[in-house]
């Protein structure tokens, strides 16, 4: 059945006008050797978890005729009890919620505190899908500025402040690590935020936290004084499930009760129960690779230092480098050598995963081999971008 010629304007004119013109998320999924552009773990499922998630799931399939738990409650007290293990900050069930990736999770929040006739900020560059939640929800997006004597990429807790009192934000996103600079958030940061606007939902988003360097401490220390910091995390990097889309979040239980009002009924199936309650069964095996992630990161880092792309110092499975004359053509010249990175829309800048061994080699190797035509000509500036794609 053929759709009639003239529907992309039908459909145009039907859209919510707030939508039009935006384009959607997206990276690149091609079919090349080594693949280093979304942040993923490199390291396949190890075959014990493979066995613990097929009998998990298999063990569920025949009461597929039911809804699942819709409290996915056995998956809270074991999210729960990983948290408490891993932080040393004492997490309850009734603090945790999860959801089909941290996105969904991102989305329920903005949901219940944001929406249509409120204001949801973050500071660019960072996460691009929390403008895009905030804005699909019907949100009011600001964009806060980095930059701090430190770093370009950095942020003060004077300067966090001073913007989010100017905007008074009903709810406020932060990364730590950030994605894509990497760079790790100061507590103190978090703090004077929360004593500075107690009206204003704080999420930070710890995507990345299990790969952070010793010494970097989880926003879940001041979960306990702060009913309005809400800390997310997911399970696709450090645990190696991007394919599973589990994302969850400690809250004060009252938060999440409000997270109930939004969500879709069953909304995690009783296979995603199951998977994700296999995958922290055996987290010590899914988890194995992280340190050797970290050796890989800290590898390119300082490799890509050596060769004169200075990289940003990271405390993710990633790194963002700098010193390119131009980012799409070198992003261009690294894929037709069968590499694929990330050109997150910072000027002269591209984003790599850490990978496995052989995939660093690939890359660093790669790299070396760029043309002095693609290196940024000494004293050039590197401005920062309004429209990161991370």
């Amino acid at each position: 059945m053929s759709v009639a010629p003239y529907a992309a304007d039908v459909v145009a004119r039907l859209l919510r006008e707030d939508l039009r013109g935006h384009t959607a998320y997206g990276a690149p999924q091609l079919d090349v050797a080594v693949r280093l552009n979304t942040n993923e773990n490199s390291y396949a499922v190890p075959p014990d978890v493979v066995a613990a998630i097929t009998a998990a799931v298999g063990g569920c399939a025949s009461s597929l005729n039911r809804y699942p738990d819709r409290e996915f409650t056995a998956l809270r007290d074991d999210l729960a009890s990983w948290l408490t293990d891993q932080t040393g900050v004492p997490v309850e069930a009734a603090q945790v919620w999860a959801g089909n990736g941290s996105n969904e999770v991102l989305q329920h929040l903005v949901q219940a505190f944001a929406g249509p006739g409120r204001v949801a900020m973050g500071f660019t560059p960072a996460y691009s899908m929390h403008p895009i939640i905030s804005r699909t929800m019907g949100s009011t997006w600001i964009d806060g500025l980095r930059g701090a004597p430190t770093g370009a990429f950095d942020l003060t807790a004077d300067a966090v402040v001073a913007q989010v009192r100017e905007h008074a934000p009903h709810v406020v996103f932060l990364c730590s690590p950030n994605n894509p600079t990497g760079t790790a958030l100061d507590l103190e940061v978090v703090a004077a935020l929360l004593e500075a606007a107690p009206d204003t939902l704080v999420v930070i988003d710890e995507a990345y936290t299990e790969f952070a360097r010793p010494g970097t401490p989880s926003a879940l220390r001041l979960l306990g004084d702060h009913p309005t910091l809400v800390v997310t995390r997911t399970m696709s990097k450090a645990f190696a499930l991007a394919g599973g889309r589990l994302g969850y979040l400690v809250a004060a239980p009252e938060v999440v009760d409000a997270l109930r009002l939004v969500r879709m009924p069953y909304h995690l199936s009783a296979q995603t129960q199951a998977i994700a309650r296999a995958a922290l069964a055996h987290r010590a095996s899914l988890l194995a690779e992280v340190e050797a992630i970290k050796e890989q990161r800290d590898r390119m880092v300082r490799v890509l230092d050596a060769l004169g792309y200075p990289p940003v110092p990271s405390d993710a499975n990633f790194v963002l480098f700098g010193g390119l004359a131009d980012a799409a053509s070198s992003w261009q010249a690294l894929l037709d050598q069968g590499v694929l990175v990330r050109d997150v829309g910072i000027p002269h800048h591209l984003r790599v995963t850490a990978g496995t061994p052989e995939e660093t080699t690939a890359f660093l190797s790669a790299m070396a081999g760029l043309g002095e035509s693609h290196r940024l000509a000494p004293n050039s500036t590197s401005p920062l971008s309004q429209g990161v794609s991370a």
